[in-house]
């Protein structure tokens, strides 16, 4: 039956015209009564490439190695991506994996002893300026949660800069898996009873925006590094550039 395929979801059998439109489908709209907004992390609360470019340019320093940062950044999310995609391992790992790679690519003799600089310096990447404010605002009309890619040891460190009390948090390491796979996602809808007046913010579209759209959760993406996106991408509910103009969609002025 080559013009029928499986669905799990509905335990039963679509045709692969439904298996497409499902596929192709816009984005969710903004539901009219939100209740819940998630948010990814690092990227979207956290300005992690600075953090990640200072814990380089100064690990590097030691042995006489300039760092560029457009070369660096790029780099970083090309290896983490293809490390995150194998076997689960504790975020800590990812990072040093990730930097004893780029050592080798960049020709810096890089002990692999010494990779533990990068997760070290987690605790030093700081929020975007606006995180703080915006999120009190929001915290006082909706509840507040966050999805991200990292273990809950070095959240709980990131967690001291933003000062705010949380009411649902998922982590890579709670799950034991990376977005953009589904279980982050799955698992916040579980323990929020449903996907109904939710709606996730996040500045990376690899990682939350298309498995967002897949998954038919509004979000709204907030592209700090004004990306551009081809054909096959999919579009998110709103587009943004900061996060003051996201808690704005979300009626907070």
């Amino acid at each position: 039956m080559k013009d029928r395929v499986h669905s799990a979801r509905s335990g039963g059998l679509e045709t692969a015209t439904m298996a497409r439109a499902r596929h192709n489908a816009p984005a969710m709209p903004i539901p009219k009564n939100v209740t819940f907004v998630t948010f990814d992390v690092y990227g979207t609360l956290i300005d992690w490439e600075t953090g990640i470019y200072d814990a380089f340019a100064k690990e590097a320093a030691r042995d006489g190695v300039e760092i560029d940062r457009s070369v660096l950044i790029p780099m970083f999310h090309e290896i983490e991506r293809e490390i995150e995609g194998g076997s689960y391992e504790l975020y800590a790992e990812v990072l040093r994996r990730t930097a004893i790679e780029i050592a080798k690519r960049l020709d810096w003799a890089l002990e692999p002893s010494r990779s533990g600089f990068l997760p070290d310096s987690v605790q030093r990447w700081m929020p975007f300026k606006e995180s703080a404010v915006q999120l009190q605002k929001l915290g006082k009309k909706y509840k507040l949660g966050l999805l991200s890619n990292i273990d809950d040891k070095l959240l709980g460190q990131t967690r001291r800069h933003i000062g705010i009390d949380f009411d649902l948090v998922v982590t890579a390491q709670q799950v034991r898996s990376y977005k953009p796979e589904p279980p982050h996602f799955t698992e916040c809808a579980r323990r929020m009873g449903g996907k109904r007046g939710w709606v996730h913010v996040a500045a990376s579209h690899y990682h939350d925006v298309a498995p967002c759209v897949k998954q038919r959760v509004p979000v709204i993406w907030v592209n700090r590094n004004k990306e551009t996106l081809d054909s096959s991408q999919k579009k998110p509910t709103a587009e943004v550039t900061n996060l003051k103009e996201a808690a704005k969609l979300l009626g907070i002025t």
